[in-house]
């Protein structure tokens, strides 16, 4: 684990990024953490709304192909909605520092926002064969919360994770979100919970450091 004094840089951009210009600073941010030039990186953003295409997505899976921008991207998984009152957080880590293992740094994601979700009395779960946290409705019914897909590069992690904090639902309609059609996508807001996305920020930093640098 790396020591205190080689913590990451933490930026938050409070307007909306273009998924052009923020695969831009991605690409040139891990090269550099490669090099040793920068620190790694952990970015909290917001998009506007648009669709993107992981390394498995089925092209049945756009059903609205018109309505937003639609990106491949190299990360997995398959299609995903990014808009705004979603927070995104690109993670990028050196992980020769980590263990090298991505099957571990993915559930230390995973486990990093069931334990947010927790802290503001959210019950965040796995489920075996699909990524990202899931959440049971009272009804018994699974919906979607948060959504993780990594890509690394020489043992640079970039990509990271996605968490309905008060999106407009509606959106998800023009895909199957990462192929699965017999689940729902749900938020925050949709749980009951009004929470600012600064009051999550906030919550998700503790958290990180709990899990990356304990």
């Amino acid at each position: 684990m790396p020591h205190n004094n080689a913590l990451p840089e933490w930026n938050f951009s409070n307007t909306l990024i273009p998924y052009e210009e923020a695969i831009e600073i991605m690409e040139s941010r891990v090269a550099d953490i490669h090099s040793g030039t920068k620190k790694e990186l952990i970015w909290f953003l917001e998009h506007p709304p648009l669709y993107t295409a992981g390394t498995s997505a089925n092209k049945n899976d756009l059903l609205s192909p018109n309505r937003f921008a639609v990106y491949q991207t190299g990360r997995g998984g398959q299609y995903t909605y990014h808009g705004p009152g979603q927070r995104v957080v690109y993670v990028m880590l050196d992980l020769t520092k980590r263990g090298k293992d991505i099957r571990k740094y993915i559930c230390n994601l995973e486990q990093w926002v069931i334990n947010s979700l927790g802290k503001v009395g959210i019950i965040g779960e796995r489920r075996s064969g699909r990524v990202g946290v899931w959440v049971v409705r009272d009804s018994g019914k699974e919906d979607k919360i948060a959504a993780i897909g990594v890509r690394v590069r020489k043992w640079v992690s970039f990509h990271g994770i996605c968490i309905n904090i008060k999106p407009d639902l509606s959106h998800y309609t023009g895909i199957v979100p990462c192929g699965i059609n017999e689940h729902g996508v749900t938020s925050l807001y949709g749980l009951g919970l009004d929470i600012t996305m600064a009051q999550m920020d906030e919550i998700l930093k503790e958290e990180w450091i709990k899990i990356f640098n304990s």
